[in-house]
């Protein structure tokens, strides 16, 4: 009976196995996760290897295949199985999140203000420990307008007045107090007066310097309930959330990611938006082009459709090659291809032609779409093999008869 490896004898082949880059890393560092602790033989340690690699040279695509044909099948075709079910509530956090096919097009558009960005704010070591810091962490992300502080705002044509009457328990709430409101709305309101009222500590008075027309004081109160106390801009909701592992983080209604980062008691490795423009803003192209992976794979498998990672990957690469995030369509990748015919394909047909006669733009008839439009043989597959014959063909062939 064949005896089995040591665990260090596994170890140092699987290092061997490492240096050779017969594989990529992400496939080593499956292969020795699932290997660990295992007792195994010589002979078996390297039937496992060489299927291993047998597996992926397999899987690899030959050259001249329609790679993108078959990523918008692959990705198109389950497209069409998905709800059309627009929102639904995430988690405890009853925080209304938009899925299915509606967010698909939403992250292919690549759209600068999503309908429901959100955020997973991950905390120090300190502070996920502590439910009270957690909460602490919260008051400082989201945005506390005066609206959130008040019991009530009224306005009174004839004093010429705006008061604001605050609510004690939620000033407690929200970690603030009546002299930080009112210096927040005199900051905002310069051409306001703005006191507390001597009789009462939790009535905010603001006064018009000047005379403003019938209309314009309810104009001015509505105003006032929106000027911001504390937090960050656009983010209008945190709640504190409990891991399985007993740790606490943060779910946000709304997304502000580069603030976010400058927040104490945040920890900025782990943080995560949906909002995939402010992902390329912040973190810059390759981390945006991974977000687009993940927020790809994560609404199909919602949709219990199982789609190949490298097809979401290859639409994801093509969205992001040029270092910004372009979106699939006229205004994106296929209004900026170079071939004239291919532009014109898409949409607009009439218009690409034109330009491109007015420019005297030239085709150089590389793509498909473009072959296939003037009846070409197109460079896929044995269309990509080209015979060129030498000029000094029948030079050669008189020597060899000689």
């Amino acid at each position: 009976m064949a005896q089995s490896l040591t665990t260090n004898q596994i170890k140092l082949r699987l290092e061997t196995f490492h240096k050779d880059k017969l594989v990529p890393d992400t496939v080593y560092d499956e292969l020795k996760s699932e290997l660990k602790g295992r007792k195994l033989t010589k002979s078996q340690l390297e039937q496992i290897i060489k299927e291993i690699i047998n597996s992926y040279e397999f899987a690899q695509i030959d050259p001249g295949s329609a790679v993108g044909t078959v990523a918008a099948q692959s990705i198109g075709e389950p497209g069409t199985q998905m709800t059309l079910q627009t929102f639904h509530y995430s988690g405890v956090a009853e925080m209304s999140v938009l899925r299915g096919l509606p967010r698909l097009i939403e992250i292919l558009d690549a759209r600068k203000n999503p309908s429901t960005p959100t955020m997973t704010i991950y905390l120090d070591e300190l502070t996920e420990k502590s439910e009270n810091l957690a909460k602490q962490v919260t008051r400082r992300i989201e945005l506390t307008t005066v609206n959130k502080v008040a019991h009530s705002i009224t306005h009174s044509f004839s004093e010429g007045t705006v008061r604001i009457k605050l609510d004690a328990l939620l000033l407690k709430d929200k970690d603030t107090e009546p002299q930080t409101v009112m210096s927040k709305i005199q900051l905002r309101r310069k051409e306001c007066k703005v006191e507390i009222d001597p009789e009462d500590e939790n009535m905010i008075v603001i006064i018009p310097l000047k005379e403003l027309k019938f209309s314009d004081l309810p104009k001015l109160a509505e105003k006032v309930r929106e000027i911001p106390i504390k937090g960050i801009k656009n983010v209008n909701r945190v709640v504190v959330m409990k891991s399985k592992e007993g740790k606490y983080y943060l779910q946000s209604e709304g997304s502000n990611f580069s603030e976010l980062l400058r927040i104490p008691g945040v920890d900025p490795t782990r943080c995560y938006t949906t909002d995939i423009n402010q992902i390329a803003e912040t973190l810059g192209i390759e981390a945006a082009r991974n977000a687009l992976v993940k927020e790809s794979l994560s609404v199909m498998k919602e949709q219990g459709l199982d789609v190949d990672k490298r097809h979401v990957m290859l639409v994801s690469d093509l969205m992001s090659h040029t270092g910004e995030i372009l979106q699939i369509g006229r205004h994106g990748i296929s209004g900026k291809k170079s071939s004239v015919f291919a532009r014109a394909a898409f949409e607009v047909t009439v218009k690409h032609l034109l330009d491109a006669a007015v420019h005297g733009e030239y085709d150089p008839l590389e793509g498909i779409t473009e072959n296939v439009i003037v009846g070409q043989t197109i460079a896929l597959g044995t269309g990509i093999v080209d015979l060129t014959m030498s000029s000094n063909y029948r030079e050669f062939s008189d020597k060899e008869d000689k």
